[in-house]
Parts: structure tokens; sequence; C-alpha cells
């Protein structure tokens, strides 16, 4: 086996590690020599330093930043992983049922970021690695306020990447497409979504349509591949895209074909009827 390269210890947080791409990425990194730790609400055990911490929450962020400075003395990268959807109309979706989503997925990532930004701008080098998603590029319907809450990522990262470039930061923004993970079966139907609401039979057909693609979507080891390629990189690239390529190659799509035409091909991939019956 080959001796990891000086540069594999870098101190890496990698928050929402409990599941999914989280949790390949912390395992991978770990796998390869690097000082990785994960960070979740529910603490998990194991030779993997880990970190109780709640995204939504201020002090929990502040902590656990203050016990890897404690211990490590700095942060080289941080890779914002936390995030769940939510699924249904945006007409059945209450304003407390957005206002979770964004807590969580948006204003979750921008709490570590803060956190975090002070220790790399003292420390003169660092690296944020969001991950954002495919369907904050391309609006999926039935899944809006996902989508919101990773297309105000992109806007987000990409803002931040122009503030802190003297300080030696670099931010970076992984997209993935459906990938096989435990999102599927955490997602979450807002509460008017049930067989009274006039869209339930279009949601239903959706969900059905979304959930087959991630069950048969590849495993989270290629995000947690690349994500180690990006740290590994001394000048990132803003954004990455990953997944099935006619997931990815849609993107490349929506700015070549005229948009009635682009959204008629969304909501025949979702079954979603253009008229009434």
């Amino acid at each position: 086996m080959s001796t990891p390269i000086a540069d594999k210890r870098k101190i890496v947080l990698i928050v929402g590690a409990s599941s999914g791409i989280g949790l390949a990425t912390v395992q991978s990194l770990h796998a390869h020599g690097f000082r990785a730790y994960g960070a979740s609400r529910r603490r998990h055990d194991g030779e993997i330093p880990w970190l109780t911490m709640d995204v939504t929450d201020d002090a929990s962020v502040a902590a656990g930043i203050a016990t890897i400075m404690a211990t490590e003395g700095r942060v080289d990268a941080l890779v914002n992983c936390a995030g769940f959807g939510i699924a249904g109309a945006i007409e059945d979706t209450s304003i407390d049922e957005a206002r979770a989503q964004f807590e969580t997925n948006f204003f979750g990532t921008m709490r570590t970021c803060r956190a975090v930004l002070p220790v790399m701008r003292a420390q003169k080098h660092g690296l944020i690695v969001n991950v954002g998603s495919l369907a904050g590029l391309i609006a999926v319907p039935f899944q809006a306020l996902y989508s919101a809450s990773k297309f105000a990522i992109e806007g987000f990262s990409e803002a931040l990447r122009m503030e802190v470039k003297k300080y030696g930061i670099d931010i970076a923004i992984v997209e993935p497409g459906d990938f096989k993970t435990d999102f599927t079966n955490a997602r979450i139907r807002v509460a008017g979504a049930g067989q009274h609401s006039p869209y339930h039979a279009d949601c239903e057909r959706a969900l059905q349509q979304m959930e087959n693609d991630e069950s048969t979507g590849l495993p989270p080891s290629h995000v947690a591949a690349l994500i180690q390629r990006i740290i590994e990189t001394p000048h990132p690239h803003l954004r990455y895209r990953v997944g099935k390529t006619v997931q990815t190659a849609a993107v490349s799509l929506k700015h070549v074909l005229p948009q009635t035409v682009f959204e008629a091909l969304v909501m025949q991939s979702f079954h979603i009827p253009r008229k009434d019956s």
C-alpha cells in the first residue's frame, strides 16, 4: 500500500455526515489518510472523530468549530452536506414547512461558513465545498422548496467565492444528480399533500419517478471521490456536476433549448400533464 502524501493530513470537517454523501465522504477521506471529522445531530461511534452538531443552532455550530480548533489548531476544509427534502405542491406547502427546509439546507450552510471563515482568514488558507444539487440548476416540480434552497446555495457560493478570494480561501459547489442514498426515505411530504389536494395525483406520479431515479442511481462514493479530488486540487473550479450523463447533460440543454421546449421535457419526464384531461 502506498504511503499517503503529506497534504492528505489536511484537517477536514464534513457536516451532515450521518448518512448518504456526507457519510461516504468522511469514510473515504479517513481511509485515504486525511484527518477527517464527521459532524451530525446523531452521534456516531467508531475510529472516525465525530462531533455532535446541529446546523440549525448557532451555539452548536460554534462549539463544533471550537472543538476542532482546540484539538487541531486549524481547519483546512469544510464540506457542507447537511440537508433534506420536502415534497408537495407550492400551494400545499405552509410557510413554516418552507422555512424549515431553508433553515437546514440554506441557513445551516450559511452558519457553518460564517463560523469557519474567521479561522480560515486568520490562517490565510482554506476550502469550503458546498454540496448543492442539479435540482439547484433545474427546478423540480413538487420539490420546489428543495430546489429553491439549492438555487440559493448557488448564488450564495458564487458571491462568497468573490468575497473571500483575497484571503486565500476557495469555494466550490458540488452539484449531484440522483444518487442511491437515504435521501429518498427521508423525504417529507408536506401536510397539505394528501388525497384532498387538487395536485395529489400529479404529485404522486412525479414523486414515484423521483424515487425510481434515486433508487437506480449511482452510489454516493462517486460524489465522495469527487470531493476528495477537489480538496486535493490547488485551485478548484467553482462548479462540479456529478451524476448520470443524461442528468448532467440536461443542464446544458436548459441553456440551448427554448424555455417552453425545455419545460415540456421536464414535465414529461415527471409525467405531469400540460392540460387537464
